[in-house]
């Protein structure tokens, strides 16, 4: 395969080299926020994760595509990530599971990707400033004829409107409700962007129902669930206003439990606020503290916003992150409600918080009437 140079161009002007990897876009240059993540291995369950929507990511190990990609690792039907960004991709997977190399995994679902990049230095310079759009393509003409070059990817990095004040939800969500699982419980799940691996989780428990980010509480309680779930999803939370009044009318009548997005989503129809961070959280090594008997949890996390500190009125944090102070879980002070920010299901990364699944299932049998269906 021939070296196509490359450049990586974030708004602020900051250009990195490289070279052209996975599919080439039609205008010749992808656009997104560009993150970075630490995680040491999951790299096809991270960009197949609906969460990175509207997002370019950025790899921080060096070394990225050794063992392959196969379809059960898949988070999503497709990718729903703007591009991917690494150091080195592997020459040759090396795995019994493996049925594609990651570039060709790329090509299939139409995602662009840029390799050779200074990563440390990419991860120093958002660590330092901050997450910001960027834009990265081939040198030369594009597949429509126009060119691209230096000063074309800088437009494109300063057109990009990143994620603050996007509804991205809307892009990832489920256009019909469908089932999956064959627990003793009835759970009806909010795709906001949810992950297969979650639904693993959700399927050991329940007959889960999945339903679009739009359904309207009086249609949930119709199918007279046990619980509710909220799921992990892209963007801010503040432009999902439509999934927060759902919210506020399904408190106090079902048990609810969120994850990531949906934790931020529950904070906020308990009273709480959102807040974006510098340069979020992403990766599979996070420590977060369980408050009510100080045991230290290795999470896995894909967030760029927050729960405010100090915001919540009706609800008591239960966990904070270790590194900076963010808060990661809440529960509810007058309703069976809770909710964590971290991602108790791994795929990929540790498994310390996945009994979060069963203090689930635990809630909706002190709430619920039926406590559960052999």
């Amino acid at each position: 395969m021939s070296i196509r140079p490359a450049l990586l161009v974030l708004s602020d002007g900051t250009v990195f080299e490289g070279e052209a990897l996975g599919a080439t876009p039609v205008a010749g240059i992808a656009t997104g926020e560009v993150v970075f993540n630490t995680v040491l291995s999951g790299y096809q369950e991270v960009l197949s994760d609906p969460s990175y929507a509207g997002q370019i990511v950025a790899f921080t190990y060096p070394h990225i595509g050794n063992y392959g990609v196969t379809p059960d690792d898949d988070e999503a039907t497709r990718p729903h990530c703007r591009g991917v960004v690494v150091r080195e991709l592997a020459r040759r997977r090396s795995n019994w599971r493996a049925t594609e190399d990651l570039d060709a995994w790329l090509v299939r679902h139409g995602v662009a990707g840029i390799g050779g990049i200074d990563t440390r230095r990419l991860t120093r310079h958002i660590r330092d400033i901050g997450a910001m759009p960027g834009a990265f393509g081939a040198v030369g003409e594009s597949p429509d004829g126009t060119m691209v070059d230096e000063a074309a990817l800088v437009a494109a990095a300063q057109a990009e409107p990143g994620t603050h004040g996007v509804d991205l939800v809307s892009k990832v969500t489920t256009a019909s409700p469908y089932s999956v699982g064959d627990g003793p419980y009835r759970v009806v799940a909010y795709d906001f962007g949810i992950k297969t691996t979650i639904l693993r989780h959700l399927s050991g428990l329940a007959t889960v129902q999945v339903v679009p980010a739009s359904t309207p509480a009086a249609e949930v309680l119709a199918l007279e669930p046990d619980g509710v779930f909220l799921s992990n999803g892209p963007g801010d939370p503040a432009t999902v206003g439509y999934a927060v009044d759902a919210i506020g009318e399904l408190l106090g009548n079902v048990a609810v439990f969120g994850i990531c997005l949906g934790h931020q989503l529950l904070a906020t129809a308990l009273g709480g606020t959102t807040t974006k961070l510098p340069f979020g959280h992403h990766g599979g090594n996070h420590p977060v503290r369980r408050l009510r008997d100080g045991a230290v949890e290795i999470t896995s996390q894909n967030h760029n916003f927050a729960v405010a500190e100090g915001s919540l009125g009706r609800a008591e944090v239960t966990h904070v992150n270790l590194n900076d102070g963010v808060i990661e879980g809440i529960r509810a002070l007058d309703v069976p409600a809770f909710s964590v920010q971290h991602h108790p299901e791994a795929g990929p990364g540790p498994h310390d918080a996945a009994y979060l699944f069963d203090d689930f299932a635990e809630l909706m049998s002190r709430t619920s009437a039926k406590g559960g269906r052999a």
